[in-house]
């Protein structure tokens, strides 16, 4: 087998299109937009505080047969205080010695730039898709979140990585979520909190709106595991290209006396469509997204947090309510809340209480470098 570096446009093009060889199998895999993943790997203000090698592996009739980056996110050093790198955008076919080269290579680089621990896999960072799915393979991945074959669990373990840390995702009826019993604890939150108000993002001062939102989100998210700030520069551009995929009733600030304390965004399940489009946008594929986005009846709830001094007021159970009053007069059946940390019991609960049931698992991993 041979491993090469990234170097070339065409080697970058080869290892972001090497996915659709591993999933044609897989009829609930969804090819992400190629140009999405060239901005990702390129052009993405991450960049600007980490580095990355991106390597491709090739069998003896130079065929690829897996690939793997390595990422190094100094802020994620410098904030947690914890000499980790990251392992990203695995694929690998169903071979052990395959996936010992990939992840051999990896922690190889990773140690040579001084790199204590491995850990992954973060499509680029702990703020992007994270973890391999361990359970739910049966069902298509909702929208930025990923999906692999079942294999790739058994290839991390024999290749001597550990379990680091589980992640969960619900799933709710949003007809049956308890709109009454929100409608009084929002009744109640007005009353304990005066000044609070929730209420929609105003698309028109969008830049503004934005840098509330990432204020909230620095503060609320501060204490998670692996947890690591946006800069503006990143929260910005992230926003400016999901902005058209917001949907207003369901992007939400709460604010006291018009200070910002927490936020929630449930984006439509745009999977739905991305499945056929094949991961172009043209010739066809925007006709296809224009027709399809429509049709889209499920949600992810992908962000939803209080700041710390704010927190069990009320604030989150106004915001659900809210946000669930919007959803069922869109029309929307179903909503992803994801992803839940398996030691995170009070937002476990919180899905709980909104009807959410566990129904897919992500496993992160991890393993020591030798120096």
């Amino acid at each position: 087998m041979k491993i090469k570096v990234v170097k070339s446009n065409s080697d970058l093009m080869e290892f972001i299109k090497l996915p659709w060889a591993i999933y044609k199998d897989y009829p609930n895999w969804v090819p992400q937009l190629i140009s999405e993943y060239k901005f990702i790997l390129t052009e993405n203000p991450f960049w600007e505080h980490a580095e990355k090698e991106l390597f491709i592996l090739y069998d003896n009739k130079n065929n690829p047969v897996g690939r793997i980056a390595g990422i190094i996110d100094h802020n994620f050093i410098k904030f947690q205080n914890e000499n980790v790198g990251f392992f990203g955008f695995f694929e690998s076919i169903n071979d052990k010695e395959t996936a010992q080269i990939l992840y051999d290579t990896a922690k190889n680089w990773l140690a040579s730039k001084g790199i204590n621990i491995m850990r992954g896999p973060t499509n680029p960072s702990t703020n992007d898709e994270i973890g391999f799915l361990s359970s739910g393979f049966d069902l298509m991945p909702c929208l930025m979140m990923p999906y692999n074959p079942p294999y790739y669990l058994e290839l991390a373990e024999k290749c001597g990585l550990k379990k680091a840390k589980e992640l969960y995702a619900y799933d709710m009826e949003v007809s049956q979520g308890p709109i009454d019993r929100l409608k009084r604890l929002y009744e109640i939150a007005k009353k304990k909190v005066p000044g609070l108000k929730i209420r929609k993002l105003n698309i028109k001062d969008f830049q503004n709106e934005i840098k509330k939102a990432l204020n909230v989100y620095n503060s609320a998210w501060e204490k998670n595991w692996a947890f690591v700030p946006w800069t503006e520069k990143e929260f910005i551009t992230i926003a400016g290209r999901l902005k058209d995929l917001l949907l207003v009733d369901t992007t939400l600030l709460a604010e006291i006396d018009g200070k910002p304390v927490g936020m929630l965004i449930a984006v439509p399940d745009y999977n739905m469509v991305m499945k056929k489009m094949n991961g172009r946008l043209f010739p066809f594929g925007i006709l296809k997204f224009l027709y399809f986005k429509s049709k889209i009846k499920a949600l992810r709830l992908m962000i939803m947090g209080v700041i710390k001094e704010y927190r069990q007021r009320g604030i989150e159970g106004a915001m659900y309510y809210e946000s669930l009053k919007n959803s069922m007069n869109l029309g929307f059946k179903k909503c992803e809340f994801s992803w839940i940390l398996d030691d995170n019991i009070m937002t476990q609960r919180a899905s709980e209480m909104m009807g959410g049931k566990i129904y897919k698992k992500y496993r992160v991993y991890e393993t020591k470098l030798n120096s």
